[in-house]
């Protein structure tokens, strides 16, 4: 017998005889299970964080930052105030950063305009999540002001000027219902679209892969909610999927996700940020809940491929029978760190690192409250295989 049919012979006779004798002794073969192949193996790595001082900024206050996203051919990173326009228009900043050492500071703001040209009335929009597209325009979700009747919305805004120049269709149930006593369906007041993501690859127009834009509300719509259930409960949001190609803007899907049970003490809880990943179907997700005196926050992966498509279902309440939301899975308990949270709001990838491993960065919305901080947190995202070369 030649080497070579005796190696083929050999060796599954080795595996056999090594499996046979794993089960005699109690010992087993490393086992993957289904959930670990379904998620991306990775971890994060603190780093340190950064108070952003308060501060007036060419006539504008500057605070409130809901999102941020990072402009790799700039090196900056873009955030996002949540100001309805009482503190200066509404608007974004420019921010220098490093990494080593983490330090961030103030640049330049734009004020974003409606169609027409004009900076945006008082209470008139509520600017929430931040996505850079390929053509370096920006993606801004509004959550609208539900109890006023305005409604939510994500548009395209020149990066230079600030200039609208886009908006994708928002379904109607998403819209706000208030003709009677009470709202009949849409987003909640100030709950609505917190989180927007694009693909990292995108491209337009369709050369390659199209941009993919994702926007999740922070809580559940009205008419998902269970009525006869008074307390916090867990929470179903909503999880858009638009395709941005040479045509129209298409919704490609609609998905649900869960936020964890809430602890007893917890008085409010939401998602407030979504960050996709390189592999498609996969994102960072952020957590955020309040208990009247302390922010708590969770990170965890989520992955969208088995979770079905809910465009057609008109409510989320009760049992959903064999619907299934997006899965998820913790990477990290921000508790871990033994640091004092503010309300984390916005989350981007960075620069890399020295040692080229990808920086994670989020940031804080001081609410324009003294007694609150613009908080930025860095982190190092590290793979299996990172982790086991450093």
């Amino acid at each position: 017998m030649s080497f070579a049919r005796m190696k083929r012979f050999l060796v599954p006779l080795f595996v056999f005889g090594f499996c046979l004798l794993g089960l005699l002794t109690g010992c087993s073969l490393p086992q993957v299970s289904a959930q670990d192949r379904l998620f991306l193996p990775l971890s994060l790595e603190w780093v340190g964080e950064v108070t952003l001082p308060k501060q007036e900024f060419q006539e504008t206050t500057v605070g409130g930052l809901s999102a941020i996203a990072y402009d790799r051919q700039r090196d900056r990173l873009y955030a996002l105030s949540d100001d309805r326009s009482f503190h200066g228009p509404a608007r974004f900043y420019t921010l220098n950063l490093s990494l080593d050492p983490f330090e961030i500071d103030v640049e330049t703001v734009t004020a974003l305009k409606t169609p027409e040209g004009t900076p945006y009335a008082e209470g008139s929009l509520d600017p929430e999540g931040l996505a850079l597209t390929p053509n370096r325009t920006l993606l801004i979700a509004s959550e609208g002001v539900a109890n006023q009747q305005i409604p939510p919305a994500i548009a395209e805004y020149d990066r230079q000027t600030g200039q609208w120049l886009n908006q994708l269709p928002i379904p109607q149930r998403y819209i706000p219902d208030t003709s009677g006593k009470e709202e009949q369906k849409g987003v909640q007041n100030n709950l609505g679209f917190e989180s927007l993501t694009t693909n990292p690859i995108g491209l337009v127009p369709t050369t390659g892969e199209p941009l993919r834009v994702f926007v999740a509300t922070e809580a559940a719509l009205i008419q998902d909610r269970d009525p006869e259930v008074k307390e916090l409960v867990k929470t179903r949001t909503r999880w858009m999927h638009y395709l941005l190609s040479e045509g129209p803007p298409l919704l490609v899907s609609e998905h649900f996700y869960e936020l964890d049970t809430p602890e007893p003490d917890i008085l409010s809880q939401g998602l407030t940020e979504i960050l996709a990943l390189d592999e498609p179907g996969h994102f960072l997700t952020l957590e955020r809940s309040f208990n009247g005196s302390v922010v708590t926050a969770k990170l965890f992966q989520a992955v969208t491929g088995s979770a079905s498509d809910i465009s057609n279902v008109s409510s989320l309440q009760g049992n959903l029978g064999e619907l299934k939301p997006i899965r998820k899975q913790l990477v990290l308990d921000l508790a871990q760190l033994g640091i004092t949270l503010d309300n984390l709001e916005g989350m981007t990838f960075g620069p890399h690192f020295a040692d080229g491993s990808p920086s994670l960065i989020l940031v804080s919305d001081d609410n324009f409250n003294a007694y609150q901080k613009t908080q930025f947190l860095l982190f190092r995202l590290l793979t299996m295989d990172s982790s086991r070369e450093g």
